[in-house]
């Protein structure tokens, strides 16, 4: 039965594939491909870990204390049956052989076929009888991360077992798409080289960072789709609409036949669009337009150059110390990093910004079960960076090292205060005289501040006078300006980058930087959106900061645009009380 699901269009374009499903679990599970020659040593993780849980279960059996409850053994005895019951078994080893899916993955993903099954027997005992499966996996899973074994009360919500009439398992030509309840942005990073052409999550904002990272994967992407990880099987056809954020599940001849026409003339767009790589960025009345690349590690750089960006404009130096297990990446790891992304960008210039870490982007997944009212408004960003001076003092050593060997600009997120401002700069200072005298060279770095608090916004002429540049976080300013949380798809309708609040600050800082004479680039999603270039270009920005995928599209609007007529209608779009009502003026 053909059904569509509703959610959030975050990556444009069409995809078309079979569901690959990631369980949901209490034990953090790793997802990844693993190479044919290592099958034999995945099979064996997993056959040490499943041994491992019989031991401990027949163990627990053979020493209940002779008061137990007669119900906790028959308990222990259904688990160890279901640790040696041939459809999990089998099924997990299929998934490892024809899949290339990691043990984890593999076990979680047989659990999702099984579990469908029990959901659909009729009697009510047999159906229960999923929990006691979800605990075994839970054991196994344990086993295999080295973790204490616990015995979970969960009742997770599984998905049906899949059809296979149209494809086998070792099918692996089949264009495959990814299904979550959630995805952490280290989740995305994994899942960078992955044969995955699209995904949809059940929750997410259209600037969370799990979307903005799917982006820069360019490829079609919907979150906030509720129910979708919960109504779609393992291996059903589904296309993906970025451009409307709609999934539609197990579709008909003539809808695959209507998206595949859709998919073609996507590509036809693209292709376009790369004849103006090598064009220069200038308006129709001459001015030129700086387009900068935003990256998350350094072997994107290859990625900004493809594009003819003209240095990066955000190096978001968190991903390298997210998914670490709270382990931290020391001085020399990030200067190599660092170093890495100067030399990939060969002589153009690279901002650096400090660690983001808090909200929606954790350390580890891990974190996301800690209390916090309010992640978003808590130790996030420069707050996290100053409560921890010497991992901070590092970051800086590293970065300054870095600017030995090409053009280095460092970039603070989050300031609004001008003690925070003063303690950064006197750190700087600090990691400067480390490096001397440890007699280590580095070089000269630009300072510069992210503008993405509205109180920074409000306070911009202070920020000049202690910064050489400064760059709009777009996302964050209007996820404070109009108090929601961005990666909240239940008030995702009411984030706005049109709100006239939104676009007067925008319009104030970028007006003082340039009566200054300083320099003031967009770094965040505005940056990135066609819509948005003319409006931008109208109230005075000459620098943007985007994905390198969206610099073509935003190259293109600025081809066609004429900054002596833009200025006028910027001005009437600022006054006005729904400015988008004037957008397509």
């Amino acid at each position: 039965m053909t059904f569509s699901i509703h959610g959030l269009a975050v990556a444009r374009g069409i995809a078309i594939g079979r569901a690959v499903l990631v369980a949901s679990s209490r034990v953090d599970v790793a997802h990844y491909f693993i190479k044919p020659e290592q099958v034999q040593s995945e099979l064996e993780r997993l056959a040490e870990a499943r041994n491992a849980v019989c031991v401990e279960l027949q163990s627990l059996h053979d020493n209940l204390p002779k008061d137990s409850p007669p119900e906790l053994s028959a308990i222990l005895e259904v688990h160890l049956m279901m640790l040696q019951d041939t459809m999990m078994v089998d099924g997990v080893k299929g998934w490892i052989k024809d899949r290339l899916y990691n043990a984890e993955w593999a076990l979680t993903s047989q659990l999702d076929v099984v579990a469908r099954q029990f959901d659909e027997m009729d009697d009510p005992y047999l159906r229960e009888r999923k929990g006691d499966l979800e605990q075994v996996v839970e054991r196994i899973l344990r086993h295999i991360k080295g973790m204490a074994t616990v015995l979970p009360q969960v009742n997770i919500k599984r998905n049906q077992q899949p059809r296979q009439q149209d494809l086998q398992l070792g099918d692996m030509d089949v264009p495959l798409v990814l299904v979550a309840h959630d995805l952490s942005p280290a989740d995305m990073l994994q899942f960078k080289q992955s044969v995955f052409t699209g995904f949809v999550t059940d929750v997410g904002g259209k600037t969370s960072h799990t979307a903005i990272v799917a982006r820069s994967l360019d490829i079609p992407a919907v979150v906030g789709a509720r129910t979708a990880s919960q109504l779609i099987r393992q291996d059903d056809w589904i296309i993906i609409d970025g451009d409307a954020g709609v999934v539609i599940v197990n579709p008909s001849p003539i809808i695959l036949a209507e998206y595949g026409f859709k998919q073609r003339q996507a590509q036809v767009e693209r292709e376009r669009l790369s004849r103006l790589r090598h064009t220069p960025s200038v308006t129709l009345d001459g001015q030129r337009i700086e387009l900068l690349a935003n990256i998350e590690m350094p072997e994107d750089a290859p990625a900004a150059l493809d594009v003819s960006a003209v240095g990066v404009g955000l190096f978001r130096s968190e991903f390298l110390f997210m998914g670490r297990e709270g382990a931290l990446p020391d001085e020399e790891e990030q200067y190599d990093a660092y170093k890495r992304a100067v030399d990939g960008m060969k002589g153009l210039p690279v901002t650096i910004r400090s660690v983001d870490i808090g909200a929606d982007k954790p350390l580890d997944r891990t974190a996301k079960d800690e209390t916090h009212l309010n992640p978003a408004l808590g130790l996030r960003a420069i707050r996290w960076s100053l409560a921890d001076p010497a991992m901070f003092l590092t970051q800086l050593r590293a970065i300054l090292r870095a600017a030995a060997h090409g053009q280095v600009h460092l970039l603070i997120p989050m300031l609004a205060h001008a003690r925070e401002i003063k303690q950064t700069l006197a750190l700087l200072d600090k990691a400067r005289q480390q490096l001397d005298a440890r007699g280590v060279v580095f070089g000269p770095v630009k300072v510069g501040a992210m503008i993405e608090v509205p109180a920074a916004a409000l306070s911009v002429k202070m920020f000049l006078r202690y910064f050489d540049f400064l760059s709009v976080g777009t996302n964050d300013l209007i996820q404070y300006t109009l108090a929601i949380d961005r990666a909240d798809e239940s008030v995702a309708h009411l984030y706005d980058p049109l709100h006239p609040a939104v676009l007067r600050l925008v319009a104030d800082v970028i007006a003082e930087c340039r009566a200054q004479g300083k320099s003031v680039s967009v770094c965040g999603e505005m940056a990135g959106d066609p819509t948005l270039t003319r409006l931008l270009l109208g109230l005075g920005l000459r620098s943007f900061s985007m994905h390198p995928t969206q610099i073509l599209a935003v190259k293109q609007e600025i081809l066609r645009a004429d900054t002596t007529k833009l200025q006028a209608w910027a001005e009437q779009v600022l006054a006005s009380e729904d400015p988008a009502l004037l957008m397509g003026a």
